[in-house]
């Protein structure tokens, strides 16, 4: 495996390992404010970005490639509202989707084949990623600030089989 590639691989490890603390952050600010439907969507989430880590993990040691782990940077928790932290978790996700494609890109310019199929499921679940959280934002957006229907939203998701515990 090319150099580049490899390094860049094992700093997507890390990003999806800093993309779960985020997660797990987040979770925590929903809890505090009470809002367990957000808390349960994002704590779900960081047991997504746990599982991503786990796939690139076991892919560079079916390559028997080197795994260099690096320290997990602490995620920014300033917050202002429900709505602010939602926004943050779309922008985190189109950034992840960014750091995807170069990778997407790097395989594919290297002529490693099988990075680059490897990585196409990643580049799928970000469509799926940054949908699920701009469907929420724009709910959230919809409805002029109103806290009492923001709370209407936490109780959907608390109930909502989708995102399982």
């Amino acid at each position: 495996m090319d150099n580049k590639l490899l390094e860049n691989l094992n700093k997507q490890l890390n990003k999806e390992m800093y993309s779960a603390y985020l997660y797990f952050a987040m979770s925590n600010y929903f809890i505090n404010i009470n809002m367990e439907g957000f808390a349960k969507v994002v704590r779900q989430q960081a047991k997504e970005e746990l599982d991503h880590a786990r796939k690139i993990y076991n892919y560079l040691v079916a390559r028997n490639e080197q795994i260099t782990l690096m320290p997990i940077d602490a995620p920014d928790t300033n917050w202002i509202n429900p709505t602010d932290a939602i926004k943050n978790a779309l922008s985190h996700e189109q950034f992840i989707t960014s750091l995807f494609n170069e990778l997407f890109e790097l395989a594919r310019n290297t002529k490693d084949y099988a990075t680059e199929v490897f990585l196409q499921w990643f580049i799928e679940e970000q469509v799926e990623e940054e949908d699920k959280f701009r469907t929420l934002l724009e709910k959230m957006d919809n409805i002029d600030n109103c806290d009492c229907e923001i709370m209407h939203i936490d109780r959907n998701l608390k109930i909502d089989k989708e995102y399982v515990e």
